[in-house]
């Protein structure tokens, strides 16, 4: 019996040593950690439990059969993150590049399995060189087969894809399926063909960091939604982001322990919006004065930047947060912002987490750029992610809130649940300077002195509309507050909120304007 517990330590070992020593020493030499080392840090000490850990690859072409390293690549198992569980697979690049298989596969979409049935968060650490070309079709089968359970367990459990290595060709689209992805600067690389390829197809000189690196995808294409300056920061940024997600759609968010005080004072915030209303201020600053301690966890912190998304606390419960950016754009919607805040409004709807918006929009970015590629069709996704919403959703409107952005931003006609406004909140078609030119053109042409005549008829304007009370008159405000008073008020609103029901009509699916 002794013999056979020798040997089982024996595989232990193996395996734990992936494509072993001196491949690991190169890993290394990378600035790069192992695939068991990255769940050791992203997970609580000593709480991995692994499976599959005796799976080998069955190829044998190319002389396969005589290389068959325990774990085919692949690391899976489950651990907890604050004491809640959750499942995990971390390619191992020292074992044939990291290289997806057919059991490399069957593993992974065996953990994925087990995250769906007992309803707890997937998280993949990436970091591969593809299929693996020697077992041919039956490699890009074992992609097919992750993709659909990707989209399966989408809006089901959270899925997080962390980039710590290559990730390219078909490989890219099953954390393209996922929400979140996390990638590190100079070390992850996203793209489905690679520079070599773009050269000979489109004569484009371009580097591995330019094509398809962190950056450029966290600023450029908006496949990333977090970036980190190394591996160690990017898996406790990880944690960090699982602490506020529930582990499926059946539960709520966790409670986050804080000292803050619910009835906490904001005197900053009464004097925080410029006398000047085409003035910019930082949106950021009034989100971190309301949330529980200052913590805001921002997402696409570098994409579409006129609209800010991230999650926060209010009382320990977690909140979604979509707000315009005034000291961007002057927060406009665009293209890339519309997208942006639409997947995020759709995720929070499906995980069960409440949405507050902070609203100062001036309306939707024109120019023939915006028209050609689509504004119209992108920012229908916002509209319609927001109507769909079932969550509790509270809008406070800081200052502009025009035109059809002004419908856009969660307002009271597309369910809203409470809306606020502060007494510097301008609700109108347009601003005045735009509206008294349209309305009064005539006038003016014919006025002696044109521009003191608008100055006269934009004061006039600016009294009777730009103001929160005509909408408060119709009940689509409801109500105006002091902004110091805004974090008592949230609070006080969302436990109001916490059981809140809504549904929409029955469907198969809704045809979101893609």
């Amino acid at each position: 019996m002794n013999k056979r517990f020798t040997l089982l330590e024996q595989l232990r070992k193996e395996a734990q040593l992936g494509g072993g020593e001196k491949r690991i020493e190169a890993q290394h030499k990378k600035g790069k950690l192992t695939a068991r080392e990255r769940i050791e840090l992203l997970v609580d000490p000593n709480s991995f439990e692994e499976i599959d850990m005796f799976v080998r690859h069955r190829s044998t072409n190319f002389g396969l059969e005589k290389q068959k390293p325990l774990g085919d690549g692949v690391v899976t198992g489950t651990g907890t993150i604050n004491g809640r569980t959750v499942c995990i697979f971390s390619q191992d690049f020292t074992v044939f590049g990291g290289s997806l298989s057919e059991a490399h596969a069957e593993k992974i979409c065996k953990i994925m399995d087990l995250a769906v049935k007992i309803g707890a968060p997937i998280i993949g650490l990436n970091d591969s060189g593809g299929a693996r070309i020697q077992e041919g079709v039956v490699s890009l089968g074992g992609y097919a087969d992750i993709f659909l359970r990707n989209t399966l367990a989408s809006g089901v459990i959270p899925q997080i894809s962390v980039i710590l290595g290559p990730c390219a060709g078909g490989a890219v689209y099953s954390p393209a399926i996922t929400d979140f992805i996390f990638m590190v600067k100079n070390s992850s690389y996203m793209f489905v063909t690679g520079p070599n390829v773009v050269k000979t197809v489109t004569h484009e000189d371009v580097t591995f960091e330019e094509l398809g690196g962190a950056e450029t995808h966290a600023e450029k294409s908006g496949v990333s939604h977090f970036t980190c300056e190394d591996e160690v920061e990017c898996l406790l940024q990880v944690r960090h982001l699982v602490s506020y997600l529930p582990s499926s759609n059946r539960v709520k968010p966790p409670t986050i322990p804080t000292t803050d005080s619910d009835t906490r004072e904001c005197t900053m915030l009464d004097s925080i919006i410029p006398e000047n209303s085409n003035k910019p201020y930082d949106m950021k600053l009034i989100i971190k004065e309301i949330v529980d301690e200052g913590v805001f966890l921002e997402v696409h912190k570098d994409f579409g930047t006129s609209l800010l998304t991230g999650f926060s606390t209010l009382s320990g419960k977690p909140i979604g947060i979509v707000a315009n950016q005034p000291n961007a754009l002057a927060g406009v919607l665009d293209i890339k912002s519309s997208i942006k805040g639409a997947r995020f409004v759709r995720f929070c709807d499906a995980f069960n987490i409440p949405l507050v918006v902070f609203e100062d929009v001036p309306g939707f970015l024109p120019g023939t750029d915006q028209e050609w590629n689509g504004i119209i069709r992108n920012g229908a996704k916002l509209l319609y992610a927001f109507c769909e919403a079932t969550v509790p959703k509270v809008t406070i409107i800081t200052r502009k809130a025009y035109g059809g952005a002004y419908d856009v931003m969660n307002s009271k006609h597309i369910r809203g649940d409470f809306n606020f406004a502060w007494p510097t909140a301008e609700i109108a078609v347009m601003g005045a300077k735009g509206a008294v030119e349209i309305l009064h053109s005539k006038e003016l042409a014919s006025s002696e002195d044109s521009a003191t005549k608008q100055i006269e008829l934009e004061n006039e304007y600016s009294e009777k509309f730009c103001n929160p009370y005509e909408a408060a008159l119709r009940g689509y405000i409801d109500d105006v507050i002091l902004p110091s008073t805004t974090r008592k008020r949230l609070i006080s609103t969302m436990k109001i909120l916490e059981n809140k029901v809504d549904s929409n009509p029955w469907k198969k699916h809704g045809n979101i304007p893609l």
